[in-house]
Formats: C-alpha cells, structure tokens, sequence
C-alpha cells in the first residue's frame, strides 16, 4: 500500500485518520477543482471509510466533520455536511443534502432536492425524495416515504409503511404509522397519531392528543375528515359539536348545494361519530401515552 490509502482524480486521503467501531475513516483533500461548489484543489472535507462512500463522478462532496462508512454512497451532487453521519447501506444522491447533526443508515434512500438536517434520523427502508425535508428530532424509518413537498419536524415520527407526500406537514410529537397515508395540504400536529389503514389529504388537519385514527370518507361531492374532535367537510373545518348546532341557515351560507347535503348525510355522519366515541374527550385523550 502507497502512503496514501486511497487517491483518485478528485480527491485523496490525507494521512489524518479516525478510529469508529472497528472502522478506519480518512479524511480527504479535493485533488483537482469542483467548480460547481467552489471547492479549489488541496481543500480538505471530511470523512469517509473507502473509495465506494464518495463517487468520484459528479459534484458529490463530504464537507467538515461529515462521516459517510460502511456501505454508504454519496454520488450524483448530494453533499453531506456539518456533524452528519451516513453508514450502514444508506445511499444519498441527486441533489440532496444531509447536515447538522442528521443520521441517515440502514438501507435509507435520501434523493432529489431532500434535505435531513438538525438531529433528524433516517433509517430501515426509508424514502426521503423529491423536495421533502426532515428535521429537528425528526425520525423516519421502517418503509415509510417522505416526498414531494412534504415536511417532517419537531419530535414527529413516521414509520411503518406509511407515506407522507405532496404539501404534507407532520410536526410536534405527532406520529404517522402503519399503512397511514397523509398528502395533499394536510397536517398533523401537537400529540396526534395516524395509523392503521388511514388517510389524511386536501386541506384536513388532526391535530392535538388526537389518537383515535381519522376517518374519511371519499366519493361524495366533498370528502370528509373526522377526527378526534374536529370534523371537516370540503373546506370547512369545525368541532364536531359546533356541526351539529349549525342551523340551515349558517349551513347554506357554507357552499352551494352545502344544505341538501348536510340534510343527506348529516344522521349518518351523527351515527358514525358516536360509534367510534366522537368527540373523543380531552380529558381521555391526555391518557394516551406519548
């Protein structure tokens, strides 16, 4: 072995090292200009275990304190950056970055525009893709899919086979798991939890200690969401309580057609709501544990 234990035509290992787990990891020097980063030759980066972590073909760079071992792969324009960490079989390309204090290991896919950063933490078999971002104490892990526009911050948990795309946002303590869906331009926050086989899409928000699963209902003129406390129908958003209450005259003021259809579903959708114990109580709900 030459002096050096590694060196391409666009970086090298410098002879500085660092012992992890059993592992050696180098720190490397830019060789040659990566113009599109404004990175000239004999700048240093940070830290990878071998050749295979850091593609010698694109604009892929790992910066500072970054570490990328094991399997890992940084390729395409990704850069890693700040105290973060890529292992396990984690691949991170296209135009992603990963920064701050992130984690993304196991056999996670971070791509397109994404960016995880904070101590966010992607793991299992976990997709964060498109223009999504993870953040804060973020975990995304399990099958889950982050994309499109999506967000995933605070302490929010999404794992399982569960997906969260379009304008999606997830954030506070919540957790979305299980087959669960969310997209479009809902939310969940504050304490609340989807699971199961639900979904959360168009405008719909859950929020609070929610932790019954969502019900919606689709195929009628305008879906419906009926969460722990809170029932939406189309574009309007009101405790379930107040719904009941609503005289005709408030109801047709909502929408055209928002009467006729009230009248039509309003005893099934009064039946459904104290099947599954609606409004759940605050009081109950704070029980649930986080």
């Amino acid at each position: 072995m030459t002096a050096l234990a590694f060196k391409n035509a666009k970086y090298e290992a410098t002879g500085e090292t660092k012992k992890w787990l059993g592992r050696t990891l180098y720190r490397i020097r830019a060789v040659a200009d990566i113009a599109a980063l404004g990175i000239a030759a004999g700048t240093l980066g940070g830290w990878i275990e071998s050749e295979t972590c850091l593609s010698v073909c694109g604009n892929a760079w790992v910066y500072g304190n970054a570490w990328v071992y094991g399997n890992a792969q940084v390729y395409g324009n990704a850069q890693v950056y700040g105290n973060a960490r890529v292992c396990g079989n984690a691949w991170v390309y296209g135009d992603a970055r990963v920064y701050g204090n992130a984690w993304v290991c196991g056999n996670a896919r971070v791509y397109g525009n994404a960016r995880v950063y904070g101590n966010a933490q992607v793991y299992g078999n976990a997709r964060v893709c498109g223009d999504a971002w993870v953040y804060g104490d973020a975990r995304v892990y399990g099958n889950a899919w982050v994309c499109g526009n999506a967000r995933v911050c605070g302490n929010a948990q999404v794992y399982g086979n569960a997906w969260v795309c379009g304008n999606a946002r997830v954030c506070g303590n919540a957790q979305v798991y299980g087959n669960a869906q969310v997209y479009g331009n809902a939310q969940v926050y504050g304490n609340a939890r989807v699971c199961g086989n639900a979904w959360v899409y168009g405008d719909a928000r859950v929020y609070g200690n929610a932790s019954k699963t969502p019900i919606h209902i689709i195929g009628l003129r305008w879906s419906i969401t009926i969460a722990d406390q809170d029932m939406q129908i189309g574009c309007q958003a009101h405790a379930i309580d107040r719904w009941w209450g609503f005289d005709d005259r408030l109801i047709q003021r909502m929408d055209s057609g928002a009467l006729e259809f009230w009248n039509e579903h309003k005893a099934a959708l009064h039946a459904l709501c104290d099947a599954t114990g609606r409004p759940f109580a605050k009081a109950e709900a704070a029980q649930v544990p986080a």
